[in-house]
């Protein structure tokens, strides 16, 4: 009986610690993104919650295998299999983000930049596709945020 318990209490606390946030690579071409940090995110539930009429910073460590002379940022939101486009009031990567251009291959760089949450997006479960591109239109970073707008 003692085993079944111990048995069960663990098999639960993997349950547990396998249900957090995990950030997927969704086709990146040139990069690989070591960590990614959303300001105010519960990295211990499955979706990062977003609030309506807020600013939610991201940052992103990465290395990059090719030079990339120019970066831009394109987010988009995935909801019931359609991606929606979120308007950045930055899409220049290389200014005001912690990038200066050109990048560098084997070079390590973290990227920030702010989300605009707006009142009017819908109260829903979205997957945001977090792309960094280069001068030719290449995904250098492809990201899958698992997120909730409430």
């Amino acid at each position: 009986m003692f085993k079944l318990c111990v048995l069960i209490s663990s098999l639960l606390l993997v349950l547990q610690l396998g249900a957090g946030l995990e950030f997927k690579d969704c086709g990146s071409k040139t990069g690989k993104f070591s960590q990614v940090t959303i300001e105010g995110c519960d990295t211990t539930k499955a979706e990062c919650i977003l609030h309506r009429n807020t600013n939610v910073s991201i940052s992103i460590d990465f290395t990059l295998a090719e030079t990339a002379t120019s970066v831009i940022t394109v987010v988009h939101g995935k909801v019931l299999g359609i991606e929606i486009p979120f308007p950045l009031s930055n899409p220049n990567a290389c200014v005001n983000s912690g990038l200066t251009c050109p990048l560098e291959n084997n070079e390590s760089y973290r990227y920030t930049a702010t989300l605009s949450v707006l009142n009017s997006y819908p109260k829903v479960s979205v997957l945001v596709k977090w792309e960094l591109q280069d001068q030719n239109n290449l995904d250098i970073l492809c990201i899958e945020i698992p997120a909730k707008i409430q």
